[in-house]
């Protein structure tokens, strides 16, 4: 965040504070600037990725020979409702036959989809990613990015990446109801549950769009 526009200073937690005037804690930014629905700002990409990172990620992942898509099926699983939001792999694999280079921007894979991603084509740098910087630099180097509602699919967004994230049936409150679009993200599109609750029929219609995206780049 050190390069977003009209940011004076980062201060990490728990590094001593600087002398200051005011505070606002960050979810309350929008009651202070009187932001409805049709204001939010949206002008995306609003974070960028310094160019040693991208070129390093970009030797990582070699010459480009189809679509990029990277693909977040779990979250952290301390979120108390992680058991909702989070997929398994196995929920993911039939989208594994298309046409593209899958990659897994899964910083800890789950011990219960371990066994299924070594069984997989598809790429993985668990054992790379240190923090968001990397994951940001890997995620510009992908043509579409698919994830749960995890912090995967806010970075994507503010990166400007064409990003399709997957909600559970009752999903957290930034997503609403009713649209399969963001106000936040221009490039999201979102895949949510019926009221059955199960993540198949979602995989079946992600699987229709992808392969439209494969074959016509959208």
């Amino acid at each position: 965040m050190t390069g977003l526009a009209g940011t004076a200073r980062i201060v990490a937690r728990a590094d001593p504070l600087p002398d200051f005037d005011f505070h606002c804690p960050l979810p309350s930014l929008p009651l202070a600037f009187k932001t409805r629905l049709a204001t939010i700002p949206s002008d995306v990409p609003y974070l960028d990725v310094p160019k040693q990172a991208l070129e390093y990620w970009g030797a990582m992942l070699g010459t480009r020979r189809s679509p990029r898509i990277g693909l977040a099926w779990a979250g952290n699983a301390k979120h108390v409702r992680d058991l909702e939001r989070s997929m398994t792999l196995r929920d993911l694999l039939p989208l594994l036959d298309i046409d593209a280079t899958f990659v897994s921007l899964q910083k800890e894979v789950p011990a219960g989809d371990v066994e299924t991603l070594r069984g997989c084509d598809m790429l993985r740098f668990d054992g790379e990613i240190g923090d968001f910087s990397d994951t940001a630099a890997l995620i510009s180097q992908l043509d579409l990015v698919i994830s749960v509602d995890t912090g995967v699919a806010h970075l994507a967004g503010a990166l400007g990446k064409p990003v399709w994230i997957l909600l559970t049936h009752a999903p957290d409150w930034r997503w609403l109801l009713g649209r399969d679009d963001s106000p936040w993200y221009p490039g999201a599109r979102l895949f949510r549950q019926h009221e059955t609750r199960e993540w198949a029929s979602v995989t079946m219609r992600l699987h229709e769009a992808l392969v439209e995206f494969a074959t016509n780049g959208r």
